[in-house]
This record gives structure tokens, sequence and C-alpha cells, in this order.
């Protein structure tokens, strides 16, 4: 199962995967937002796709790569060896850079972490199959009568499923590449993360769809990385 984006603990997460109970889309989810902000508080874990990154620098009508370089760090996965960008807590809060009072100043834009709490998300990187799983306790107020498939609806999840189901299914493929070919111990494992950050994050124009452009921009990826992970000929 893909486990990124979402939280950067790899560990809890597998854990979490293996404990929560999965929903169905006609499963009740009586849950509706109350607004507190809490799960905005104290966030050090966001990690973004390039579909999250897209959508802000959309919103802002600022490049990608300057919002990144704005609002997150940059690591790599511990065990998937991919390039990470993870949003960065405001200096002088410690809370999430996009928090006011206790709303969200890019709610239009908001990643898809935020979208689903306080639901997980699994992708089988084969099938492309997505699960969703509560995160327990439950915050937030009762709705009664309100099923899975409303709340995925209601919080703009189901339009850009698709979108992220590629996204863990391509992330899958170059980790297996970058992990197959030695990972850290790879001689250009470095220059090779580098330009899958690229591929991944930032070579995109605002003004285009981001689906058409993360296409290309693999098609453009596979054969350079692949020349960089060749073993080098005696």
């Amino acid at each position: 199962m893909s486990l990124e984006p979402g939280r950067s603990g790899e560990s809890e997460l597998t854990a979490c995967l293996e404990s929560c109970p999965r929903l169905g889309q006609r499963d009740e989810f009586p849950f509706a937002c109350a607004g507190c902000g809490d799960c905005c508080r104290d966030r050090r874990d966001l990690v973004l796709s390039g579909f999250d990154l897209y959508r802000l620098a959309r919103w802002m009508r600022l490049p990608p790569r300057v919002v990144a370089e704005a609002f997150c760090r940059r690591d790599v996965g511990e065990t998937t060896c991919l390039p990470l960008l993870v949003l960065r807590p405001s200096a002088r809060t410690g809370h999430c850079p996009f928090l006011e009072g206790n709303g969200c100043a890019v709610h239009p834009a908001r990643p898809l972490a935020c979208a689903l709490y306080p639901l997980g998300q699994s992708i089988d990187p084969v099938t492309a199959k997505t699960e969703y799983f509560p995160q327990l306790p439950l915050c937030g107020a009762p709705a009664p009568g309100r099923t899975l498939a409303d709340y995925l609806e209601n919080s703009g999840v189901i339009q850009r499923a698709g979108t992220d189901a590629s996204w863990a299914v391509e992330c899958t493929r170059i980790s297996e590449m970058l992990t197959e070919a030695g990972g850290r111990e790879h001689p250009r494992f470095l220059p090779a993360v580098r330009r899958v950050e690229r591929a991944l994050y930032y070579d995109y124009s605002t003004g285009d769809e981001f689906y058409p452009q993360f296409r290309e921009n693999l098609e453009k990826l596979y054969p350079v990385l692949q020349a960089l992970l060749a073993p080098k000929s005696e």
C-alpha cells in the first residue's frame, strides 16, 4: 500500500494501516468538522504530493518551487527513498503556516490529508484501489445519516481521486527503482532523487492542468532515471 502523501512517520502509518478498520462507500461516517482548528496545530508531519503543491501554487499564483521554498522542508523517505516535501510549521506559532484563527487560509486548495481528515487513505500500487479508514478518536460534531461517500464528495476528495491514485502508483514505481538500485548506497542516488523531485513537484505551469504535465514529466523522467541508476560498466 502507498503511504504517501499524508504523514511523514512511515512506521506509525504502517501500524495504523494494520489496525484501523476500512470503511465502505455506503458505510455510515457521521462526522462533521466543528471548526476548532485543532488538526492544524502542532503539525510537523504533513507530506505534500505534487498535486497538493500545484494546487497551493495555483491558488497563490506562484511557481510551485517558490511555494515549496516558502512553506516546506525537503526530506527523503527513510524506506521509500522518495523525495518528500513536508509542510513547515510557522516559526511564530508552531502551527500550520496556513492556519488563521481557527480557519484555513487556503481551504479551497488545502492538501489531500487535510481534506480527508479525520480519515486516512491507502492506495494499492498495483490495482490503484483506494481504501479509507478513520483515525481514532474522532473529533468534530455528529452528523447523523452521513455516509463515507457523502463525506468524500463534500470534501472534494472524489473529484481528485484519479490523480491521487495515479500519483501513488507512479511514486511506488519510482521508489522501487531507487531502492532496487541500492538506495542511498548508490553513487548517483542524490542526483537521481533531485531529478525525481523536479519531475514530481516543480516542473509545472499553474496555467495548465496538472495531470497532463505529470504524465509528460514521467515520460521524460524514466529514461533519465534508468541512465542514472544503471550499473557503471567495467
